[in-house]
């Protein structure tokens, strides 16, 4: 089923800072909207674990929106237009990728995967991606196989303002590796991506799956071997 609430993302003309985390965006920052007209990061709005499908191919952008749990409009101002305009559209990879699957016979839907594939490729530092995932699994000794890699990989692609990019992470400091799993653990092992999508407040989705992301999370913390 399609989202029940269309949330939007902006791309900003100016230099940006986000309200909440506090960091600078710079311009074309990606940011969202909160009731009051602050900006936020995607970072902070627990957006940016979603992929970017430019707008172009209606097919492709309706089939991954139909297959998406949560996902955000994508828009921009245009001055000559003096309106908002369609950018594209953040979702779900698993919900692209599902998309995609329906579109192979089209050689540029191909193209864009291989694309994509070698792009987040060259995003990552495998070093310290490696580094990350292996503190994952000394810290939280009872997740599933190969979880890690999945949390280091998210954490720790660069110019992302996520947990994995920080100066603690960086050192691999605990609370940093323990945010990053919390993190995973929410959009994962939840439904919050849902709650999202159904238009509740970020703190109020939050507090709605707290007992089950510490539920999770304490089972990770124990050893099942």
């Amino acid at each position: 089923m399609p989202p029940a609430t269309d949330l939007k993302v902006f791309i900003t003309s100016r230099e940006s800072c986000c309200d909440e985390c506090g960091d600078t965006l710079g311009r074309r920052a990606w940011i969202t909207l909160t009731p009051d007209q602050g900006a936020r990061c995607l970072s902070c709005a627990d957006l940016d674990h979603l992929m970017f499908l430019p707008a172009g191919d209606a097919t492709l952008t309706r089939r991954a929106r139909k297959y998406a749990t949560l996902s955000a409009l994508v828009l921009q101002w245009s001055r000559d237009r003096n309106r908002y305009e369609r950018q594209g559209l953040l979702v779900e990879e698993a919900a692209l990728a599902q998309a995609e699957a329906e579109c192979l016979a089209d050689s540029d839907v191909r193209a864009r995967r291989r694309q994509r594939a070698a792009a987040r490729e060259a995003e990552l530092d495998r070093h310290y991606v490696e580094r990350f995932s292996a503190r994952v699994r000394t810290l939280f000794p009872g997740c599933p196989p190969d979880r890690e890699r999945l949390i280091g990989e998210h954490a720790c692609q660069k110019y992302s303002g996520r947990v994995g990019r920080s100066a603690a992470a960086k050192q691999l400091g605990d609370e940093a590796v323990r945010l990053a799993v919390i993190a995973h653990i929410r959009h994962a092992e939840t439904p919050y991506d849902t709650l999202l999508a159904q238009g509740q407040d970020r703190r109020s989705a939050r507090a709605q799956v707290e007992p089950a992301v510490t539920r999770v999370l304490r089972q990770w913390e124990t050893d099942r071997g």
